[in-house]
């Protein structure tokens, strides 16, 4: 049986945004389980994403979102497995156009990747950013980048964008299925509605996909 791993959290009074913290020392902090990543592999993983997309004076980023553990749950799901990506062989080098051809599961991608960042957690952020750089044409890199992007501005019930801190600073109002209540409330007026996800707009828990599938 795997042992199993946390990433430490630390409640912040920043508007009610749950922050990372790399420090386990917090009398405030909490403890998220991870289902794939190990401590030190979530350490790495966190600190990568928040360089990838920092918090600055536009607004939180990836740290506040959430990412890392976005990142967790789908490489734990049928995604980080390739439930369904054909893996036979033979496997050639393809096309840019096709996509990714190889033989490594995501899990495996990243899990060998992450050996690149390891003890990235406690460089100072230049340092970070150098370390991240020597990597960058590597297929790890390109993924993490693009997961980094999901998990600020998937619904927040794939584990990331929280507290819809990713729609927010896009504007984005969610999943609505209709305007038709607003149109005569707000007719001839500028108007944005208040970000909702898909759970908020239906008023029930919805189970992400990576939950449902085996």
């Amino acid at each position: 049986m795997r042992r199993r791993h946390f990433l430490t959290l630390t409640k912040s009074a920043l508007g009610g945004i749950l922050v990372h913290s790399l420090s386990a020392q917090s009398a405030d902090a909490i403890r998220i389980p991870l289902r794939f990543f190990t401590e030190e592999e979530g350490l790495a993983a966190a600190a990568a994403v928040a360089r990838i997309f920092p918090t600055d004076e536009s607004g939180p980023g990836a740290t506040e979102a959430g990412v890392a553990i976005y990142i967790d749950r789908q490489l734990a799901g049928p995604y980080g497995r390739d439930r369904y990506r054909y893996t036979l062989g033979p496997f050639e080098e393809g096309t840019p156009q096709q996509g990714y051809q190889g033989k490594a599961t995501p899990r495996e991608i990243y899990r060998e990747g992450l050996k690149s960042l390891k003890g990235l957690a406690a460089l100072s952020p230049s340092e970070q950013d150098e370390k991240l750089r020597s990597i960058e044409s590597t297929l790890f890199f390109r993924l993490l980048r693009q997961h980094t992007m999901e998990g600020m501005f998937s619904d927040p019930m794939h584990g990331g964008n929280r507290n819809l801190i990713g729609w927010q600073l896009i504007g984005f109002p969610g999943p609505y299925m209709s305007w038709s209540k607003d149109i005569d409330q707000h007719f001839g007026e500028s108007f944005r509605a208040k970000p909702q996800s898909l759970s908020q707009i239906l008023n029930r828990t919805v189970k992400p996909w990576e939950e449902v599938e085996p």
